[in-house]
């Protein structure tokens, strides 16, 4: 079996894909919509249409019981774009420019579920839609969570539905596709993987 080649850490090596320009199509409130001009390796020009974002930030807070059995905070949310509700771990924007991630996020936890995080691990750094956004979701494990009062903001927040789901049934979720946000699948599969390695206590 032949193996992937390995990712270059050069974004832009030469001969390689090239940009050479752009224009602003829409500005909202935290993304923008850009016809990107570019050049393939043989200098042909082509134009994509690209979301600008500056990200996310997803968690996946974990509470325990006196058993030491992993309970998981989720939030079902109707969302426009779908019509409908998910579920989903808390996340939010990064929409304070040089906020650190870890940070964004441990406010939107607070805001979004009540809960303030005694300790994160990095899970992942994302890339949720690469054919369309140049967004990057950073998924954390949270523990040792302390309650505090919810902020909520927004209908979709304000109708939204809280549940402490056990870890368990929380991945059979995912597997029967109850559950089908990519970040949630992400972050609970990843943190599946952390409990196991250490014997149910998560690592940070």
């Amino acid at each position: 079996m032949t193996s992937p080649p390995a990712a270059s850490s050069d974004p832009t090596p030469a001969g390689a894909f090239r940009r050479t320009g752009e224009r602003l199509v829409h500005q909202g409130h935290l993304w923008k919509v850009v016809v990107a001009d570019y050049e393939s390796p043989e200098g042909a020009p082509f134009q994509r249409d690209v979301v600008r974002s500056p990200g996310a930030v997803g968690f996946v807070p974990l509470l325990f019981d006196a058993e030491g059995n992993p309970f998981v905070v989720l939030v079902r949310q109707w969302r426009p774009a779908f019509e409908r509700e998910i579920w989903e771990i808390p996340a939010g924007m990064r929409d304070v420019p040089g906020e650190p991630p870890d940070v964004t996020g441990a406010r939107e936890l607070e805001e979004e579920v009540g809960y303030r995080p005694g300790r994160l691990a990095l899970l992942a750094e994302m890339v949720p839609s690469p054919g369309l956004t140049d967004a990057v979701t950073h998924i954390y494990v949270a523990t040792d969570l302390s309650p505090v009062h919810r902020q909520l903001h927004g209908p979709e927040e304000e109708h939204s539905t809280m549940a402490q789901v056990p870890f368990e049934e929380a991945i059979a979720m995912v597997e029967r596709g109850d559950i089908a946000d990519a970040k949630t699948c992400l972050g609970l599969l990843l943190t599946e993987r952390r409990l196991r390695r250490s014997d149910a206590t998560p690592r940070a």
